[in-house]
């Protein structure tokens, strides 16, 4: 059962009430000891009040500085962000956080990056929503530039970088791996060009993922990479029940069982990680979800799934 699962992470509590020190450093400590991949983070600058935004934007922390936090209580355990809105902020200012984050914590990042989406973060940032793929595309080489470039010189239509030094480079060379997020045909196909895997979101259909996961990996071919190597990694929002649910059952809602056989199908379909995140389930998301309640069912469900625990 093991080989056909694929590899488990677990989100990071960073939105609503459980998002707390003690609680982050808590859930990084005992994912790290249950044998997880990785932990994640993701960002929400803002929650307008005409957008229709799940009750977990509500308050969200920076998924830096919650990594950061999660860093200084673990050794060995991955950090992701899954993920940052890229074109908010400047390639050498991003470039100087996720290099000292890698820094710090001895080369444990996974950059998950993002175009973004909502049209009142972007006016909120003060940069043009028009565009937007152009920019990523230009954005991405600035980055990679700046983490693999000494001295490094960039001059494009969005981003300058005068001939300059950065230090320090990031422990993971040639840099930390990207991801893409993103779900129609020009950034699935830009993740596998210009990224080593692709971050599908928890609304994606399990159905249809396949598809994504050949269009990704058909970037990679056409660019001439190993599309096999293309990491693929699926934001999982589990709602684990002690009785099946019935006909009314989504992907990961289930007993222990249902949502293994739901990860082993995932697998079959080419997703190579999957996260576990309660951030956004309506029970640690609600408004008076209570911070302490939250805490014990994600001791539940990393016991639950604990990779160090599941048969070999």
């Amino acid at each position: 059962m093991t080989d056909a699962l694929p590899l488990l992470g677990f989100g990071l509590p960073v939105a609503g009430s459980w998002a707390t020190p003690a609680t982050i450093g808590r859930v990084a400590r005992r994912a790290e000891a249950l044998g997880y991949a990785a932990l994640w983070t993701f960002q929400r600058l803002l929650r307008p009040d005409d957008a229709d935004l799940e009750p977990a934007h509500r308050a969200v922390l920076d998924p830096v500085v919650a990594l950061t936090l999660a860093a200084a209580r673990t050794t060995r355990i991955g950090l992701g962000t899954a993920t940052i809105c890229a074109p908010f902020t400047p390639p050498v200012v991003l470039a100087k956080t996720l290099t000292s984050l890698d820094v710090v914590s001895g080369g444990r990042l996974t950059a998950g990056l993002g175009i973004g989406w909502l049209p009142q973060e972007y006016a909120a940032a003060g940069v043009p929503f028009e565009r937007r793929g152009a920019r990523m595309e230009e954005y991405l080489r600035c980055l990679l530039a700046l983490w693999t470039q000494d001295p490094v010189e960039f001059s494009g239509e969005f981003y300058t970088v005068p001939r300059s030094r950065t230090g320090p480079p990031p422990v993971q060379r040639p840099h930390p791996p990207v991801l893409l997020g993103g779900t129609a045909a020009p950034a699935l196909r830009r993740a596998g060009r210009l990224a080593q895997g692709w971050i599908g979101s928890s609304r994606h259909d399990p159905a249809t993922i396949a598809d994504c996961v050949a269009a990704v990996r058909d970037g990679a071919r056409e660019a001439g990479r190993d599309p096999g190597a293309v990491r693929i990694v699926v934001r999982g929002v589990v709602d684990l029940v002690d009785r099946d649910p019935g006909g009314t059952r989504r992907p990961l809602q289930g007993t222990r069982e249902q949502v293994l056989d739901d990860l082993a199908a995932l697998r079959a379909r080419g997703v190579t990680e999957v996260f576990l995140d309660l951030n956004l389930s309506p029970r640690v998301s609600a408004a008076d979800a209570d911070e302490h309640a939250s805490l014990d069912h994600a001791e539940h469900v990393l016991d639950v799934f604990a990779p160090v625990r599941r048969p070999q």
